[in-house]
């Protein structure tokens, strides 16, 4: 899965395999060719209430005596007290971030067993939550179709930008 903010690993993955879902999620990815070809369209969630796990998440730390009962409610106490004092908006925005995070290096992984990928985000939010019953818990963040690439069928890649024009040292 990949780090994610203070270990709540907010990514949660739906793998589309199904042929009559992927075709309603290809019609809430406004027909997009690649979700009916793919072998399968994962839809990457990002979990908004992933801070309320801490109590659960950090319970190992303290097991394994790695945190004593202080240092553990002391972390719990303050990852709570941060995303409940900063609302919904960030929790939003941390669950997109760290999901966004995890699906990069689900496709790299993908990509070293030979798979290809692309990320999509051309989709209709609400039909796929109501299409495949997704709590509003989750936000859902992009879709990856994962196949095999027809090399025929390739084009070349547009203009990508140098280094110099993107990375600054200071």
């Amino acid at each position: 899965m990949g780090p994610s903010a203070f270990n709540l690993q907010h990514t949660n993955y739906l793998v589309v395999m199904d042929p009559e879902l992927k075709e309603g999620v290809k019609k809430a990815a406004n027909g997009q060719y690649k979700v009916g070809t793919a072998s399968a369209v994962l839809i990457v969630l990002g979990d908004k209430k992933a801070f309320k796990d801490a109590k659960r998440i950090y319970e190992g730390l303290l097991m394994l005596g790695m945190l004593s009962k202080q240092e553990y409610d002391h972390e719990v106490q303050d990852v709570l007290s941060l995303y409940e004092s900063r609302g919904e908006v960030f929790q939003r925005d941390e669950a997109i971030r760290n999901a966004s995070l995890s699906a990069m290096l689900f496709m790299l992984a993908a990509k070293s067993k030979g798979w290809d990928t692309c990320p999509m985000i051309g989709f209709d939010p609400d039909q796929l939550k109501k299409l495949l019953s997704i709590s509003d818990q989750y936000e859902p963040v992009l879709m990856i179709a994962i196949g095999k690439e027809k090399i025929q069928s390739r084009k070349p890649r547009g203009y990508r930008k140098p280094v110099a024009e993107f990375v600054k040292y200071l």
